[in-house]
């Protein structure tokens, strides 16, 4: 079904493949009559050509990427332009689009959600932007009806900034990068390595884009083969898949930690460009002749059955029919991680859930930039008609990714088929998917066609007891589920008839509804600023040498940047830096907020030209041992903060507030043995924090534990690649090593002024 080579492959007039050996070079002269370099083949990727034609370092081994277009949605667009403010900017210089898909339904905090969205109309008028009022498109649907285009780039502050079967390389990083291009600044990266993934064959009958985005989650996450590269999707199965599926499958790369994706393009693309009115953005794409990847994944299409992303992540995946045949296994398995990812916190079983020898689910929801697609919802239509979802406890929801296709579906008959089932139609919004709407009952089990099911993203509140869980599966498994009154079956049981609907796009509702400035700033519109928007605290730079309370410790495989910032109704503070900031941790570790206020009396003493050892008396203790061997250390050259230890920190969101939420609480550092994805390294970077690096094995320190880090000002400024860190016990320093891998000049002069806004102030 899906393979992964050992190493990598040459992928030869864009259909044979010949894995990398010592005998490469011959099959190629073979089939070729001629000899290339793994040098020259690895530049006929289409990465590299796209990259090459965005780099302005004029080297291609260390990138500074320009993007065409940038696009935020209401949880990351007043951050991000609250920090441009503060750096200078006047105007967007490329196209910016502010969605509001996030916040659309103003349920929690009064006036703040509305608030935000009319700071965002007012920000586009000033400073000459793109405003897509609530309801009307989630991001990734409207970027792909009117944004991508044919060996473009767009950034965004979302991890799902996925456009690569378009044609367009597409990128979701935290807000600071977008601050970046907003200040004519670059996206500086690596040349990434780049992966083929080699597609043959064609689905069968009732297996949707998000089956096959599944199985290759599954065979990638757990190895990180793809993390932080590039993911190219070439072979002859490309041709027999929709460009609705092709995107289905395209925005769920997000969750193999790949930094993008790319696709060949064909006639049916350039189709997808004619509908919506934009054939001059149709370009098309293939590799060289000749092209070498890093690595190859092979997907036989015609064996990928229908799937389901069990708990607590979207690579826990297993094939349906597993499920339905051995379901007490299969929650065993689930049962035994949730004491991982929940930490026994609550109980947690899923024993209930099989009645009569079958999984029952109580909720389905299809939904978003994964779900939403006009083919997945017609195809869910087909399967629900004549049928209905009961008067039981099971329901069904779902939100067409744009008023565009809803209007479509309403044309073509497929809502009213959906609506007679007694499922309910709702419009453009994201809140499933990141628990700000259809949060299920405590102990229910809901299967969505969406793109995370991380521990209580739903919704629910460890805190407070609560527990439900979310499995991902494709539409059409979703709906013969629904069919079946909440019994799990897999849509490839489906018999009935499946119809091919045309697609037409109408873009009248945009036309009546977006404000689009086509780039012309009006300065003088007044931005309108509701009172839960605030601005950043001011922030220090880099202190000579830092003295660090351990404030969390959290020995998870994989922490998520839900788990460090929750998502659901906290997003509404997001305008509120210090607002927000009392939710940091408070799924993963409640006590960390009160902890890391604590120490930050100390730093908060020194900015007010205060003794820190009076404002803290127990640090006195502390800095006598520190003194002991560092006697210099102390007034006018010491920090004083927090850091939390987590194994591997920053999969999923790209959301800068997992980091900007620790630093505004007075966070200097991460420690880890390794960063999930590039993103999240760099949200720490340009707020300022130090994304240290520590081996694995047993910790040097632990929770509560001061950590004495001298000369560290001076350790980056000379980019040292290892620092020696202290535990201060009893009466003396106990010495273990730092990493801070490797990082740009910028990146170290970011660190050195304290944060992005500080090096750009002006």
């Amino acid at each position: 079904m899906i393979r992964l080579s050992e190493g990598g492959a040459y992928l030869i007039n864009g259909t044979q493949i010949v894995e990398d050996s010592i005998q490469a070079c011959g099959e190629i002269r073979s089939l070729t009559g001629r000899d290339i370099t793994k040098e020259e083949a690895a530049g006929q990727t289409m990465a590299y050509g796209i990259l090459k034609a965005h780099n302005t370092s004029g080297s291609m081994e260390k990138l500074k990427i320009r993007f065409d277009k940038l696009t935020s949605h209401d949880i990351t667009f007043v951050g991000i332009i609250q920090t441009a403010r503060a750096s200078g900017l006047e105007k967007f210089p490329m196209p910016y689009v502010l969605t509001n898909c996030h916040n659309s339904l103003c349920a929690v905090g009064g006036t703040i959600n509305e608030d935000d969205h009319m700071f965002g109309l007012s920000c586009a008028k000033k400073y000459g932007g793109v405003y897509v009022p609530p309801h009307q498109a989630v991001i990734h649907q409207y970027a792909r009806e009117m944004l991508a285009g044919g060996g473009k780039m767009i950034l965004g502050s979302d991890s799902h900034t996925r456009y690569g079967a378009l044609g367009t390389m597409a990128m979701g990083e935290g807000g600071p990068e977008l601050v970046k291009q907003l200040l004519n600044q670059t996206y500086d990266i690596n040349m990434p390595q780049v992966v083929a993934v080699y597609l043959t064959g064609e689905p069968r009958q009732g297996v949707g884009p998000q089956d096959v985005a599944l199985a290759i989650i599954g065979a990638v996450f757990e190895s990180g083969y793809v993390n932080n590269k590039v993911m190219e999707f070439v072979g002859p199965g490309v041709a027999n898949l929709s460009a609705d599926f092709r995107i289905g499958v395209d925005v769920m790369t997000t969750e193999t930690t790949c930094l993008s994706s790319i696709w060949i393009t064909d006639e049916k693309i350039r189709e997808f460009y004619e509908i919506h009115g934009r054939k001059e953005d149709f370009a098309e794409l293939a590799p060289g002749e000749v092209a070498y990847y890093d690595g190859l994944v092979t997907v036989e299409l015609d064996k990928i059955e229908p799937m389901i992303a069990m708990p607590f992540h979207p690579s826990n995946t297993y094939t349906v029919d597993e499920v339905r045949r051995n379901p007490y296994d299969v929650i065993a398995d689930v049962e035994k991680q949730a004491l991982v990812s929940l930490g026994g916190a609550v109980a947690y079983s899923l024993q209930d859930k099989v009645r009569d020898g079958k999984f029952c689910v109580d909720q389905g929801i299809i939904a978003g930039c994964a779900g939403g697609g006009f083919e997945n919802i017609c195809a869910a239509a087909d399967i629900l008609r004549g049928s209905n979802i009961g008067s039981g406890g099971f329901t069904l929801s779902v939100y067409p990714a744009s008023m565009p296709i809803y209007m479509e579906l309403i044309k073509n008959g497929c809502a009213a088929a959906i609506l007679e089932t007694g499922a309910v139609l709702k419009t453009a919004f994201c809140g499933p998917c990141f628990g700000a709407g259809d949060t299920p009952a405590n102990n229910a089990f809901s299967i969505r066609h969406s793109t995370r099911n991380f521990p209580n993203r739903e919704g629910s509140k460890l805190q407070n007891g609560q527990i439900s869980s979310v499995a991902l599966m494709d539409a059409r498994s979703i709906a013969a589920t629904a069919a079946n009154k909440g019994v799990l079956t897999p849509a490839t049981e489906f018999e009935g008839t499946w119809n091919h609907y045309r697609y037409y796009f109408d873009s009248q509702i945009y036309k009546n509804r977006v404000f689009d400035s086509r780039g012309v700033a009006d300065p003088s519109v007044e931005i309108q600023l509701g009172p839960n928007i605030k601005d950043w605290p001011e922030m220090m730079e880099l202190p000579e040498n830092l003295l660090l309370r351990v404030t969390a410790e959290i020995h998870d495989p994989v922490t998520t940047t839900d788990e460090l910032i929750p998502s659901g109704e906290t997003s509404s503070y997001r305008s509120n830096p210090l607002g927000l900031a009392e939710f940091t941790l408070s799924r993963k570790a409640p006590e960390y907020v009160e902890l890391a206020k604590d120490i930050q009396i100390a730093q908060k003493a020194v900015s007010e030209g205060k003794c820190p050892l009076e404002a803290k008396p127990e640090l006195k203790e502390i800095m006598d041992v520190v003194k002991k061997q560092f006697p210099d250390a102390g007034a006018g050259n010491m920090g004083f903060g927090s850091t939390i230890f987590a194994v591997k920190p920053g999969d999923g969101s790209a959301r800068e507030q997992a980091a900007s939420c620790q630093k505004v609480l007075g966070g200097w550092a991460n420690i880890a043995n390794g960063y999930a994805t590039k993103r999240y390294r760099s949200n720490l970077i340009n707020w300022g924090m130090l994304p240290f690096l520590i081996d694995s094995g047993e910790l040097p320190f632990h929770q509560l534990d001061y950590l004495f880090i001298p000369g560290i000002r001076k350790a980056v400024s000379k980019a040292q690649s290892e620092i020696t860190a202290y535990v201060v016990k009893g009466n003396g320093l106990s010495p273990f090593t730092l990493r801070l891998g490797e990082m740009t000049e910028e990146e170290r002069q970011i660190v050195l002024k304290g944060c992005l806004i500080n090096y750009n102030r002006v």
